[in-house]
């Protein structure tokens, strides 16, 4: 089965697990970008979530930055930054950095939301308005790896003026416009609209500094195991803690899946549980080839980037492990 891309790459965000800690989270994540690297995996990629219960995942360059000192060949990454919160001057020398130390392996994957709460929003210092200066933002960054401080003049991040991490714009909203736009490479989910989204991307891109062709990858919750129906209760536990998110407002550790399937359930919170699980791809490793095969020629992907958690983690590396073995084969 002909998969049309020629790398696959993974998000991780270092979701707790019942009990163990955050602090085992993040560790565990060091851990599996080094499993992902023997594995050849192409990216490595951490998230950026604030004040979210059972997200240990709050400081992605701080991580990325372990990763890489752990790993000697991924290339590593954030998926994403998330630009309101931030100074764009601040998210230029933190790139620098990474960039100057490890040179060559560093994305600077970039998104638009603010935090889910008035109160988190508050904490950081930012409001929902703040999202709607995303592709201003985006300018003023990559202008100090440039040298084309616009909108400060006289004032230079160091040590990113001259280097090139890898830019990627998450096509959230109007993410995957302003992604053409500017000429960058764009992530975009495996959802209804990505076929009219990367059309538009590809239509309109205009070559950069940055990219000279449209460059799309697909983010997608893939899972492989012995039967297709092992494979999709690997899945059960995050989609599980996503419904529940979403029913109580905290996002809870991790559970085994067969104790998620005895649980009872609200008609919400089940309505929930079945949307989360739409959409995502699982099975041995042939029928998963079949599906990554239909999704990438629908979406012309250049690459997959892959999420999938589970509350057992050596049942996470066995499906990791599997679809290895589908694009390495």
């Amino acid at each position: 089965m002909h998969l049309y891309v020629t790398a696959y790459s993974i998000l991780d965000r270092s979701l707790v697990r019942r009990g163990s800690t955050p602090a085992a989270a993040l560790r565990e994540t060091v851990r599996f970008a080094r499993q992902a690297e023997e594995l050849g995996y192409h990216r490595f990629w951490v998230s950026e979530h604030h004040s979210v219960p059972g997200v240990a995942g709050s400081a992605p360059t701080v991580l990325a930055a372990a990763v890489a000192a752990a790993t000697s060949r991924i290339r590593v990454g954030t998926g994403g930054v998330m630009l309101p919160n931030h100074r764009p001057l601040v998210v230029a020398e933190q790139f620098g950095v990474l960039e100057s130390l490890y040179p060559g392996r560093v994305d600077m994957g970039l998104g638009r939301s603010v935090g889910f709460t008035g109160g988190i929003r508050r904490a950081l210092g930012h409001g929902k308005d703040d999202a709607d200066l995303f592709g201003e933002q985006v300018e003023e960054l990559l202008g100090y790896f440039t040298g084309a401080q616009g909108a400060h003049p006289g004032v230079h991040a160091l040590p990113a003026e001259g280097l090139r991490p890898q830019v990627f714009v998450l096509a959230m909203g109007s993410g995957a416009d302003l992604a053409a736009a500017a000429g960058l490479p764009m992530v975009i989910g495996s959802g209804s609209r990505m076929v009219d989204a990367v059309a538009r991307y590809r239509a309109w891109f205009r070559p950069s500094a940055w990219a000279a062709r449209p460059y799309v990858m697909v983010a997608a919750n893939v899972a492989v195991g012995a039967t297709r129906e092992e494979a999709a209760l690997l899945q059960l536990p995050e989609a599980w803690a996503t419904a529940r998110s979403r029913t109580s407002g905290a996002f809870p550790p991790l559970l085994p899946p067969e104790e998620i399937a005895g649980l009872e359930m609200e008609a919400r919170e089940r309505a929930y549980l079945e949307e989360s699980l739409k959409g995502q791809i699982n099975g041995t490793e042939r029928e998963v080839a079949v599906a990554l095969g239909s999704l990438t020629e629908a979406s012309g992907a250049d690459e997959v980037l892959v999420t999938m958690n589970t509350y057992d983690l050596e049942q996470r590396l066995d499906s990791y492990r599997r679809l290895a073995g589908v694009f390495t084969s």
